[in-house]
């Protein structure tokens, strides 16, 4: 299972490196390579309850074999994307379906998990099967800036051999599917996709649409009351996509909370670091990934820590160290950008990374152990949808101030070399559109306003997109802050799950969680 994951992790960031090579044949606008990387996640967040309750429907291991299909049909056509005005569409259609894959493919695996380990294992083999699917999330663009110097079309085709072997690994291992006799709650999927679908469009757009469009907040209030919809017509239903009474759980709520306000970093963070490697330091794809790399090293050596104190003293301990870290280590990141050196910015990288791998692991492995009364699909779509929306609202809201801080920079260097008030507008606008969309450092070619502009002011404007991103990474430091303060709410200790009221003909059919049933006749029995 962690095998047919890795699919899906690695696909949250390895495009961030290849954005430069992808916009420059293809011909995206700046908001069209930021909509192929939240299409993917957008899909995650949309449809991840959905993917954890058709494997409770359907049985887990038919989903996992559908999710890998449609992932990796997904990835063939996305690295066949052709050339023209329909590219942009094209690719952040498939990569949607891609996130739809994924989403179906990730609760199934977890739940596959769960029930070949016995109770007493089971918090150890999900602090590491969380783990190591977090540290996946940080390879992406260390293998992305390895590919891309071959094709950019790699970074999607190396699905293909990987998707092979998990489907194989699959068949080997002989998982048993069990099914529970329920229904599906097809309006409680609408809403939710379509919820978090709106209010990211706002967040996303209010850079172009502007934070005083209608367009923009119609976007967010619409689908955040789209949201509350969905909160209110789930608690009258039967058998509902999302089972809200595992919130009753204080420890559960905790977790979840603390999961939201380290994704608005994590996942961002490898897409705007990138960028700035590429445009305020001149590095190439593959310097870019490295350059990452001391943020995957501080995660790595800092999840093994978080796992052993999960399995000694529970969750709090660990998120309330990894938040802090977390927060020192962005805060300080974000005052060595303008230095432009990676020399100088390594330690303050890796503290970063340290703080979220203390944080991800134990904050998702204790959400999963707190809500065992419900189906082990109904929570993992609870806490991964948490976490993939946290990473699209991230995504959107960064971006946008990134785009409106570089803006402002430019017009302020292009007028002070004597550019006109208007002229500097125009040409920022266009600069910040540019380097915030894609990560390029060279040089623009032509005889345009825009471009000679740029060439004149070239060092400047690198420093100028190294101030707005500062704005950025003080953003992440200060959505970690918060999630120390979310921690200590806390109760501590490994606590007891929360017992799940169903009505009773459903208590006939599914008397214990669906991992108990499971592990009685699976291989870890």
């Amino acid at each position: 299972m962690l095998f047919a994951v890795s699919m899906t992790f690695i696909d949250q960031t390895i495009v961030s490196i290849a954005a430069p090579d992808i916009v420059n044949e293809l011909g995206l606008s700046s908001s069209g390579m930021q909509w192929v990387v939240n299409a993917y996640l957008l899909s995650l967040a949309a449809f991840f309850a959905l993917g954890g309750r058709l494997a409770d429907l359907f049985g887990p291991r038919r989903i996992v074999i559908i999710g890998t299909l449609v992932f990796v049909i997904s990835s063939v056509l996305c690295g066949c994307v052709p050339k023209g005005d329909f590219a942009q569409t094209w690719l952040i259609v498939f990569r949607a379906t891609q996130g739809l894959g994924a989403a179906l493919l990730f609760p199934a695996a977890l739940a596959v998990v769960v029930a070949v380990f016995p109770v007493e294992r089971r918090g150890r083999a999900l602090a590491l099967f969380f783990g190591l699917s977090g540290a996946l999330t940080a390879i992406g663009p260390l293998l992305g800036g390895w590919l891309t110097g071959w094709t950019w079309r790699a970074i999607f085709w190396v699905n293909v051999p990987v998707a092979i072997v998990a489907l194989v690994l699959t068949a080997l291992a002989r998982i048993p599917d069990r099914r529970r006799d329920e229904t599906l709650d097809g309006i409680g999927a609408v809403l939710i996709a379509a919820g978090m679908g709106l209010s990211v469009l706002g967040f996303q757009q209010a850079a172009s649409w502007g934070w005083d469009s209608a367009a923009t907040w119609g976007c967010i209030v619409g689908g955040l009351l789209i949201l509350g919809l969905f909160w209110r017509f789930e608690r009258g239903k039967r058998s509902p996509l999302v089972n809200l009474a595992v919130f009753r759980d204080k420890a559960f709520t905790v977790d979840a909370l603390v999961l939201f306000f380290a994704m608005l970093a994590f996942v961002p963070v490898f897409f705007f670091a990138s960028v700035y490697a590429q445009v305020s330091l001149s590095a190439s794809p593959n310097q870019a990934a490295l350059y990452l790399l001391y943020f995957f090293a501080g995660f790595a050596i800092a999840s093994q820590w978080g796992g052993r104190m999960l399995d000694k003293q529970g969750a709090r301990p660990a998120m309330k160290i990894g938040t802090i870290l977390g927060a020192v280590g962005f805060a300080l990141w974000a005052g060595k950008l303008t230095q432009l050196s990676m020399h100088d910015q390594w330690p303050y990288v890796a503290l970063a990374g340290a703080g979220i791998g203390f944080i991800l692991a134990p904050a998702s492995t204790d959400a999963v152990n707190r809500a065992i009364g419900a189906s082990y699909g109904e929570v993992t779509g609870i806490t991964q949808t948490v976490r993939n929306y946290a990473a699209s609202v991230g995504l959107a809201v960064f971006g946008t101030l990134l785009t409106h801080r570089t803006t402002e920079n430019v017009v302020s260097t292009l007028t002070s070399l004597g550019q006109p008030s208007n002229t500097a507008h125009q040409v920022a606008k266009e600069i910040a559109e540019a380097v915030t969309g894609n990560g390029d450092a060279r040089a623009p070619t032509g005889t345009g306003q825009a471009a000679t502009a740029t060439r004149d002011a070239m060092s400047s404007v690198r420093m100028d997109f190294a101030q707005a991103n500062q704005w950025v990474f003080y953003g992440m430091a200060i959505a970690l802050g918060i999630a120390f303060l979310v921690s200590l709410r806390h109760p501590g200790g490994k606590g007891a799950p929360v017992a799940v009221e169903r009505p009773t003909d459903e208590l006939d059919r599914s008397a214990a969680p669906r991992g108990e049933h499971q592990s009685a006749t699976g291989p870890g029995a």
